[in-house]
């Protein structure tokens, strides 16, 4: 028998506060990643251990309570979508962050907000207007401003970066629609194991073990971080839509820029300062834009 998954509820405010608290360990992942990755280790091991970490958290915590529960999905399908996207996003910013600094793939990484606006009307029947179609537009400036193709500071691993932001993208819409399907443990899980099933045959061809201690530490951080970060943004999709729970993504640059100052010694460029506010603002309005809607729509509701 499936374990009871709870319902989808509209507690905006506490959705947000969860995705908030994410931050903090999804910050802690990207750190020992790019970590890692500056000392020498393959990107599919990197990869290997944030998910095999990950999934041993799961069944550590979650089987002794739910059983063969966990296994249970009431969409299977989307579950296995849903992992596959969240690998694409993984393996998109790691290979990005071995070769740039954390402030900029952040950067990239965030343009998930316009991403999920404009993939929200063919996936989720939402309809989207022209002034958000607009914001989107005014996002990618910021994308161009940071990255500045066709002069020689481009880098083509910011390719990588906004592949893993489209990725990023189908998971947040997916796990949405997996709200009140599945249980978050559930989802979790096949988050976790589907990655790591898929990563596994690359991951054991030249198996680096680290060597100093801040090296071994990330490499058991990195699946902590994402299991208490994924774990806490994949509860707030139950509290709180993509498009509301989006823009506050933006505030997990302000921690990337802190750390990549203090402990890689890269601080943000001049463009990052002039293209981020580009994004940023472009996000935030597409927020208030939609909260504007569901204001005028309640008022129809109440009005009938």
């Amino acid at each position: 028998m499936s374990q009871p998954v709870a319902p989808i509820e509209e507690r905006q405010t506490f959705g947000i506060g969860l995705l908030l608290s994410s931050h903090i360990f999804l910050t802690l992942l990207d750190g020992s990643a790019k970590w890692l990755a500056v000392s020498g280790m393959p990107t599919t091991e990197i990869v290997f251990m944030r998910y095999g970490v990950h999934v041993a958290l799961i069944l550590l915590l979650f089987l002794p309570r739910e059983g063969r529960g966990l296994f249970r999905s009431n969409n299977l399908l989307l579950e296995i979508l849903r992992g596959l996207c969240l690998l694409g996003s993984t393996l998109g910013n790691f290979v990005a962050m071995r070769y740039l600094p954390l402030p900029v793939t952040g950067a990239l990484i965030f343009t998930m907000p316009l991403m999920v606006c404009a993939l929200s009307g063919p996936l989720l029947g939402e309809q989207v207007g022209w002034r958000r179609w607009l914001a989107i537009c005014i996002g990618f400036v910021g994308i161009l401003i940071i990255v500045r193709p066709g002069t020689a500071a481009f880098h083509p691993a910011a390719i990588f970066s906004l592949c893993a932001a489209l990725a990023g993208a189908l998971y947040s819409i997916l796990t949405r629609k997996l709200a009140g399907v599945d249980s978050v443990a559930t989802q979790q899980f096949y988050a976790g194991a589907t990655a790591l099933l898929f990563v596994s045959p690359f991951a054991m061809n030249g198996w680096v073990w680290p060597d100093t201690g801040a090296s071994w530490f990330a490499f058991f951080a990195l699946g902590v971080g994402g299991m208490l970060g994924h774990q806490f943004q994949t509860t707030a999709h139950r509290y709180a839509t993509p498009s509301t729970l989006a823009p506050f993504n933006y505030m997990q640059l302000f921690y990337l820029a802190l750390l990549s100052w203090l402990l890689f010694q890269q601080p943000p460029e001049i463009w990052f300062y002039v293209g981020a506010p580009f994004i940023i603002g472009s996000g935030l309005y597409i927020w208030l834009r939609e909260q504007q809607l569901a204001r005028v729509q309640t008022a129809l509701i109440m009005a009938d």
